[in-house]
């Protein structure tokens, strides 16, 4: 291989990998900015708004819509599950424990900052981080 096609040859890849960062970075500040007006209206606590960007800024932006699908089901069953022991009520031997009968509280919202990191995990296997090193 000859000087000048390493170089060209290095000069795209570097090229490639700065074009996928700018995509996931202008993808990542979507979504920040997206989440910030449900900050804003009270709908997501700052620390998930938070976290969806970053964890979007990590995944890269190939696998930012798989992250946010698995992040509305797993979001939604987490719903569905605190608004469940919300009305059935907390057995005897958890109502001692202060962090989870906060969640009974009706004021208090839903820890999405779980779905978040549990749909971050489902995606992760599928990212290059993990297809390199295994």
């Amino acid at each position: 291989m000859t000087i000048s096609a390493l170089a060209t040859t290095m000069a795209t890849v570097i090229f490639a990998f700065t074009l996928e960062i700018a995509w996931s970075t202008v993808i990542a500040m979507g979504i920040l900015a997206v989440c910030f007006v449900f900050f804003a209206f009270g709908w997501m606590g700052g620390g998930d708004v938070k976290l969806l960007a970053v964890t979007a800024l990590w995944l890269g932006f190939d696998h930012t819509p798989a992250f946010l699908l698995y992040t509305a089901l797993f979001g939604g069953a987490l719903t569905l599950v605190v608004l469940r022991l919300r009305t059935v009520g907390l057995p005897a031997f958890l109502g001692n424990r202060l962090w989870i009968s906060q969640l009974q509280s009706d004021e208090a919202g839903v820890p999405y900052g779980v779905a978040v990191a549990v749909a971050a995990l489902a995606v992760f296997p599928q990212t290059r981080w993990m297809t390199i090193v295994f």
